[in-house]
Parts: C-alpha cells; structure tokens; sequence
C-alpha cells in the first residue's frame, strides 16, 4: 500500500562515502512515539528531533519515505483506512514525506514485504526513482536495518528503550537519537562531489 507523490529518474552512482540519494524512515518508535496498533490520529507524538531531523534531509535535497510494518492489519485490529488516517497525521505533523509504504500482513504469513525482508525498501527506492544501494534507512530495531541490507542500502539503528539490548550490541555505530543519525549522513561529501574524485578529478 502506497502514498506516493512525484518520482525522478535515478542519477549517476555516488561513491562509497557520498550522501543517499533518498532516506527512508521506519515509523513506530522513529518518528513518533510506539503506540501499539495505533488506529488514533490524535496519539501521534512526534519523537524529539525527528521534524528537524527531516526537514534537514528535505533541505538538503534528498528525497524522503517511509517504510513500516502494520501487521495490526493482518491481525484484524487496524483497517488500512485507519492506518492511512494515522499516516497522514504524521505526515502532517514531521513530513511531508515522498513516498508512503506498509506491510499490512500477518507476521506468519511468509509476504516479502514485511521487514526485515527488503520488499518495502526495495519498493520505496523503486518509487521514488532510486536504487536501493542509494538508499539510507533510518529505524529503531534490527528488522529495519535488516531488511535495508538486504535490499542493498545502508540501515542505521537509533535505539529507544524497547530496543532489544542484543540488537544495539550488534550495531557497529548506532547513532543516539534521529537527528544525529541524519547529521551523520548530511556530512557526508555530496554525490557529485564522490563521483569527480572517484573519476580522477576531471570536470
């Protein structure tokens, strides 16, 4: 299921050290607080950060999506009405946002799509023009970061208080909160930078 606004053809590939091309955010305990099978517009809270943290990849050019697993649909507890309703609170209230992505199914259910499979990365790189090695997926469990190596993009994990202490320690370089995950890829060198230095310098 998708919510999806204008898309643009991919550009020249960026060196290992560049900026994403796009970032895509997982939802519950990333942008806005973890309330389980949330069907409530008004119980969106945003985390502290996150509307800056967004608005600095917005202002620096790069695309922007999210990707996130409703399985309260599977599990006949959420509509995707009301998932949709919730979606657009957040969007209003940290994006916008370029594209929109969910998994509705069942844990149990053997989809692709469901994290940490790569199907929603892979589909919202697909969307918004971009592969996914030129993705970033920004997420507070290791299904996110997961299913972003999985599609081939790079996955960097914020740990809140409900993330399993093994996945923290599993991560080489968690970053401490959303906006410093961002800071740490917005100083990156941008692509056209990586490309001429990894071509020799030439103009």
């Amino acid at each position: 299921m998708t919510k999806r606004r204008d898309a643009h053809a991919g550009s020249e590939a960026p060196g290992p050290a560049a900026r994403p091309a796009a970032v895509l955010f997982d939802r519950d305990g990333t942008l806005v607080h973890d309330v389980p099978y949330n069907a409530d517009p008004d119980l969106v809270r945003a985390i502290p950060g996150a509307v800056d943290a967004v608005r600095l990849v917005r202002e620096a050019g790069i695309r922007t999506g999210v990707v996130s697993n409703q399985s309260g649909i599977g599990r006949g507890l959420l509509t995707h009405e009301e998932v949709r309703r919730v979606n657009a609170r957040v969007d209003e209230a940290v994006g916008p946002f370029d594209v929109w992505l969910y998994c509705p199914h069942h844990p149990g259910s053997g989809c692709r799509c469901r994290k940490p499979h790569p199907g929603l990365v892979s589909a919202a790189a697909r969307y918004l023009g971009v592969r996914p090695e030129d993705c970033v997926v920004i997420g507070d469990i290791a299904a996110d970061v997961r299913a972003a190596r999985a599609a081939g993009a790079e996955g960097i994990l914020v740990p809140n208080a409900e993330t399993l202490p093994g996945e923290t320690a599993a991560e080489a370089e968690p970053a401490p909160d959303i906006l410093a995950a961002v800071r740490r890829v917005l100083a990156r060198p941008g692509r056209d930078s990586v490309f001429r230095a990894t071509d020799g310098g030439s103009s």
